[in-house]
């Protein structure tokens, strides 16, 4: 096969450069695909820095990649050469697991994701295991729909793992790159939504997106106007909670739920739980089917990312944007 050309970085906090590499023969079961668009979630900047510790270099990014099929191994299944498809985080599992079997192909043990210990969608081409190249639907942007794969499903998965009512109240914590879809999401399920903002400039904009109801959390006793009146709140970000305060938040057997990768560890109050019988969960992105779900959805109700675009030539400066805060409200490279 011919070579793939990539951007990669070398070492933790130095900036991507031109990398070639050969892929070898193409698995049985992997699929590879032309890339057209990669979005950049925060969780590649993690991954730069090492900041969990299990990156692996010479690092090439991306697990937000769109684009079509370029060619199937030979046990590869339900896709087509030029089909359009996308992929997550996740790009192998083992398909024989009780996790694989019963669905849940995202709680693998032996899971791989598309950055750890692999190169990702920096690149001209990208391989993955072919249940997680998933078809994109004809009414979806394809230039828009990268983050979907990742931070799309991961705030849209708790709505199907929980069996959340579309008369639920339900609060969003952070307006964005997952609380910005988090709350199409929400308000296209039925729910009241509730947007968890430190900024009274996003308000507008998160009405826009959806929500019903806007909270800037900076404002003293900001909480004690919503006591017991949440189903679910659910995190998006990846600084520390006020977690007596949320918990406060919820009603009888509501549910905090946590989707940003908060380095710190969570101080929740068994008081907090006890009463009202209230749950803290966690969960990473989403299975298969559940991404299947969520295309479908977004393509009903025209759910979308709002993106910036870059050159895939101009990833450095698209990086050094994101690390600045401004983005509104994901980064999609173009190739």
């Amino acid at each position: 096969m011919s070579t793939i050309h990539a951007y990669a970085a070398t070492a933790p906090h130095k900036a991507l450069q031109p990398f070639e590499f050969d892929p070898g023969e193409l698995g049985s079961d992997q699929v590879e695909i032309k890339v057209t668009h990669c979005g950049i979630c925060h969780s590649d900047l993690s991954m730069l820095d090492n900041e969990w510790g299990m990156s692996q270099f010479p690092l090439v990014p991306g697990h937000e990649a769109v684009g079509t099929v370029l060619a199937l191994g030979e046990n590869a299944k339900g896709l087509k050469v030029g089909q359009r498809v996308g992929v997550g985080w996740s790009a192998n599992s083992c398909l024989h697991c009780h996790e694989c079997i019963s669905g849940d192909h995202n709680l693998c043990p032996t899971s791989q994701g598309t950055i750890v210990g692999r190169h990702g969608g920096f690149a001209d081409r990208l391989r993955v295991q072919w249940p997680w190249a998933r078809p994109l639907p004809d009414a979806l942007d394809q230039a828009k729909a990268g983050p979907l794969f990742c931070g799309g499903v991961t705030v849209f998965n708790p709505f199907l793992a929980y069996n959340i009512s579309p008369t639920a109240r339900v609060g969003i914590i952070g307006i964005g790159g997952l609380g910005h879809m988090a709350l199409q999401f929400a308000n296209k399920w039925g729910c009241e939504v509730h947007a968890f903002t430190t900024s009274d400039s996003k308000e507008a904009e998160a009405r826009q997106l959806g929500a019903h109801v806007v909270h800037n959390t900076k404002r003293d006793g900001m909480y004690k106007t919503i006591v017991g009146s949440l189903d679910l709140i659910l995190s998006t970000i990846n600084a520390p909670l006020d977690i007596p305060g949320l918990l406060g938040t919820l009603a009888p057997k509501g549910r905090l739920h946590v989707v940003g990768a908060v380095l710190e560890p969570l101080a929740v109050p068994a008081f907090g739980l006890i009463m009202g019988q209230k749950s803290v969960s966690g969960s990473p992105v989403g299975s298969p089917s559940a991404i299947d779900h969520m295309l479908e959805f977004s393509a009903r109700h025209a759910i979308a990312p709002v993106v910036e675009t870059f050159p895939m030539s101009k990833v450095n400066d698209a990086l050094e944007h994101l690390r600045s805060g401004k983005v509104r409200y994901r980064i999609v490279l173009v190739n």
